[in-house]
């Protein structure tokens, strides 16, 4: 580096002394972008070839103090495709382990191994690994759940893919802490079509987040979760696809539910249901099409669903919903009538007033 800065001085002063202006600093920078854009050293394959001589047995494996065991094994192949197989060294993520032979291992169990494993991560990652703190998983770790999944149990450790590359291998990552959960979701009208490969539906990221994930449990979750539905179901070129209205954000918002949702949202109000959102009738993991539940049902599940906050609400009461849809002649025409009158009706009262006022002013002025 020492020897850089003098070769960078040298060239300042040979091209300062006979230009000047702008032009002087080109050669410069140029000679800066190239120093500065020089690709970054790949991963020394010969340190990959030590390792592997031993880690490629497949039946490779630790015994920790604890009784458990470890596999040791490593996929070349798998290695070398993954994000960090062109750029990394083993050392870079087991620096401990830089020595051969290698000195015994200080994890004692598999929570502690995955704790290392973190902090190996951690040293790249730091924004992820910081995100990842406020996230239930990491509350749950600080709660005695030791075995709560890290990075390598939700990216793997040597077969690392891009993210959402799939987007279903997020939900078979999810899937074997989240079992039920994920058998529900299969069945729903997002889990079939995500198992069509279709890239307009949700995946667990999606609601969830990565890294600081949010559960049904965490502060103002249930509040804001009109917002996770929103950013998809107010998207009129996607929904536009599948003959969904587009307005379901503004009309919830618009109606007493959502101002109230908006309203509290934010506040130490608790997760109870203070006002019905969007999985108090549409169900979070279980959605289903409203095309396929039918008219009949959809209108006994609304009754139910209604009947939970206001026990003596009648069939009346879901009728007057218009189903986020915004009222027009051709939907609801009493409703859209009732809005154009008050569209004309208010804006001529309180134009009258103004009138009023200013005529009455400029009275009291002539008359002075």
């Amino acid at each position: 580096m020492a020897s850089f800065e003098r070769r960078s001085q040298v060239v300042v002063t040979e091209v300062m002394t006979p230009m000047s202006g702008k032009r002087a600093l080109l050669p410069v920078l140029a000679f800066l972008l190239a120093a500065f854009s020089a690709p970054a050293a790949a991963a020394d394959d010969k340190e990959i070839d030590t390792c592997l001589s031993c880690h490629s047995d497949r039946d490779a494996s630790l015994t920790l103090a604890s009784g458990e065991t470890v596999s040791l094994y490593v996929d070349r192949d798998a290695f070398e495709r993954s994000v960090h197989g062109t750029k990394l060294d083993c050392s870079g993520c087991h620096p401990a382990q830089a020595e051969v032979p290698h000195p015994e291992l200080a994890a004692k169990n598999r929570a502690a191994l995955s704790a290392d494993h973190r902090e190996a991560c951690k040293s790249c990652h730091f924004d992820m690994y910081q995100k990842s703190l406020d996230g239930v998983h990491e509350k749950a770790r600080g709660k005695a759940f030791v075995n709560a999944p890290g990075c390598v149990d939700c990216h793997g450790s040597h077969g690392i893919a891009p993210p959402k590359a799939p987007r279903t291998r997020v939900s078979a990552t999810c899937s074997p802490c989240h079992a039920a959960i994920a058998a529900t979701f299969a069945k729903s009208v997002h889990g079939r079509a995500l198992g069509k490969e279709n890239p307009d539906v949700p995946i667990c990221t999606d609601c969830h987040r990565s890294h600081a994930i949010k559960g049904p449990h965490s502060d103002g979750w249930r509040l804001a979760s009109y917002e996770t539905c929103g950013s998809c179901h107010a998207d009129e070129k996607r929904m536009a696809k599948y003959g969904i209205s587009s307005h379901v954000l503004t009309t919830y918002l618009a109606d007493f539910h959502g101002t109230s949702a908006s309203l509290l949202k934010g506040t130490k109000t608790p997760n109870g249901p203070v006002v019905a959102v969007c999985v108090d009738c549409h169900g979070t993991h279980d959605i289903r099409s409203v095309k396929e539940v039918g008219p009949e049902s959809l209108r006994t599940n609304l009754a139910v669903t209604c009947k939970k906050c206001h026990p003596d609400a009648g069939v009346n009461l879901q009728a007057a919903w218009l189903s986020h849809y915004v009222p027009a002649w051709n939907r609801a025409p009493l409703v859209w009538l009732v809005g154009v009158f008050y569209k004309i009706f208010i804006p001529f009262i309180i134009g009258g007033l103004v009138l009023q006022i200013l005529l009455h002013l400029w009275r009291v002025v002539v008359n002075r």
